[in-house]
């Protein structure tokens, strides 16, 4: 179970708070086992600070509270304190993230559910597509549906993420596509054969709905396996 803990302290000095927090990170490199950490400075009390450090389960944290170079750290930061930090301990009871769960509903519905259409409620009124293997590498969405929806026709693909990452507004998907070339594509009427290909493809979300995307296929790929290239 992933376990998370906030530290919550009082402190004048920031930036030395963060030099000490950047030692810490550059000693402990191979040796911590805190997946994300977070610091966050009050709006309405700069002196407030509250720090939020992952880590994959609660023997990972004690783990890591055993590093000499973390109790070194903890020593400074107590001396950069007003008063002593408090400390609450959470067990992860629930993990939503968003951003990758809104994407992950563009493959099953728009891409796997073969309906362009339903991007409408998934992207914001103003997205943007970059693809090199499209008409221009900067679409609309309702320039863009055309295209997808003539491919959607010939091949009925089907998307599996093999990996998804979010970062901030990204997120990143690594992709395996396989489909059979039942219509015309391009100019090349239907063969019958079965393809497939890898893909990858990064998402800006934005209130909570997707604003922009950029989309790498394996064109060149797909057009050999079509028989409309040699290799």
């Amino acid at each position: 179970m992933t376990f998370v803990q906030v530290i919550d302290c009082k402190t004048s000095r920031l930036d030395e708070l963060n030099r000490v927090l950047d030692s810490w990170a550059e000693a402990t490199k191979g040796k911590r086992t805190a997946t994300h950490a977070i610091m966050g400075q009050d709006r309405s009390d700069m002196s407030h600070v509250v720090e939020i450090v992952e880590f994959p389960s609660y023997e990972e944290a004690m783990r890591n509270s055993n590093l000499p170079e973390t109790d070194r750290y903890f020593q400074e930061m107590v001396a950069l304190c007003d008063e002593m930090p408090s400390f609450t301990d959470l067990d992860v009871v629930r993990d939503e993230q968003l951003n990758k769960e809104m994407v992950q509903r563009f493959f099953d519905e728009v891409l796997n559910g073969g309906n362009v259409d339903a991007a409408d409620a998934l992207c914001t009124a103003d997205y943007r597509e970059h693809d090199p293997s499209l008409s221009s590498y900067d679409l609309s969405l309702e320039q863009v549906k055309p295209e997808r929806e003539e491919a959607l026709r010939a091949f009925a693909p089907q998307a599996t993420v093999e990996s998804m990452i979010a970062e901030g507004d990204l997120v990143c998907v690594r992709l395996s596509l396989k489909g059979k070339h039942t219509g015309d594509f391009q100019g090349i009427a239907a063969t019958n054969r079965d393809v497939t290909g890898p893909a990858q493809a990064t998402f800006r979300c934005e209130g909570g709905l997707i604003a922009e995307s950029w989309w790498n296929l394996d064109t060149m790929g797909l057009m050999r396996q079509l028989g409309a290239l040699e290799g």
